[in-house]
């Protein structure tokens, strides 16, 4: 009955804020556009044969010189910017989304183990976090990055560099789902269906799953949102900064980079077009962050 409620009266907030049906169209059609990018990019980024020098730093249709085969333009390699941006959201979503899933597994975990069981597994947890906490979720990664580069050698590293940056992402992100776990569960832990469960003597991973977790799915659920967005904003930076993914993988953050070189030299498309899409699909992350915040929080309506 509550969940049927929760569904009628989201449906109701949803329908008369407009600025969540706007974020949630944009986040629909940026999202569809990445993951049909192998069929409704005009060309492949990835195949050298799909794309050639003699059409380099060509602008965007509306500008002189344009070419309608390239809507957007293209960069200094030939390659067309729609096709590299689909591509590049396609492999920043994927990044983003498999960080935040390791974080959210982590971090609930964690946080579910500390605030059932406290003690001195509680005083652990939180201390760990307390000092990652004092650290840039940046900084984090780049620490993880620079450790993995110094354990592995250059050329296993190069071929993991997807798995270590999405680890890294994922490891800078745990903290605010464990906090959140924790303080929840020690509300939950003392009302009578948890006290009345333990009486019961059922298994703790049984109470946490079945009993305590669906309760308090609401505030993680939010915080999930706003993660994919900071995990987002996290690969651009690293691969902005030369330490997430190469040049051949045209992720948001590396066409941004590449877009850098050319931005006081006339191109200005290859800078802005990645630029504008990046902070459109954060803000649109982050708007329906804040809805679902509102939704599962009456007192911030």
């Amino acid at each position: 009955m509550l969940a049927r409620l929760m569904q009628t009266e989201g449906v109701w907030l949803f329908s008369r804020n407009p600025a969540a049906i706007l974020a949630a169209i944009v986040t629909i059609v940026v999202v569809a556009g990445a993951v049909l990018a192998p069929w409704i990019a005009p060309t492949n980024p990835y195949d050298l044969s799909s794309f050639s020098l003699i059409d380099g730093l060509l602008p965007p249709l509306w500008e002189q010189g344009g070419d309608p085969r390239f809507l957007l333009g293209t960069d200094d390699q030939g390659r067309d910017m729609l096709s590299s941006i689909l591509y590049g959201a396609r492999l920043s979503l994927i990044i983003a989304s498999v960080a935040m899933g390791i974080a959210l597994v982590l971090g609930v975990s964690l946080g579910l183990a500390a605030g059932f069981f406290g003690g001195r597994l509680d005083a652990i947890v939180m201390r760990v976090a307390d000092v990652q906490l004092a650290l840039p979720a940046i900084l984090t990664a780049l620490l993880i990055d620079g450790i993995s580069r110094g354990i592995l050698p250059r050329e296993v590293h190069d071929d993991l560099r997807l798995a270590v940056i999405t680890l890294a992402i994922a490891l800078s992100l745990w903290v605010n789902f464990a906090r959140t776990a924790r303080a929840s569960t020690f509300v939950e832990r003392n009302k009578d269906y948890v006290q009345a469960a333990i009486m019961m003597g059922q298994h703790p991973l049984r109470i946490m799953l079945r009993h305590i977790l669906p309760n308090i799915v609401g505030p993680l659920l939010v915080i999930a949102t706003v993660d994919l967005a900071s995990a987002i904003l996290l690969e651009a930076t690293l691969s902005f900064l030369g330490v997430g993914l190469p040049a051949d993988s045209p992720s948001l953050g590396t066409l941004i980079r590449i877009g850098m070189q050319y931005l006081l030299s006339g191109e200005w498309w290859i800078l802005w077009m990645p630029t504008v899409f990046l902070v459109v699909l954060v803000v649109s992350i982050n708007l329906l962050g804040d809805f679902l915040r509102d939704l599962f929080n009456p007192s911030l309506r």
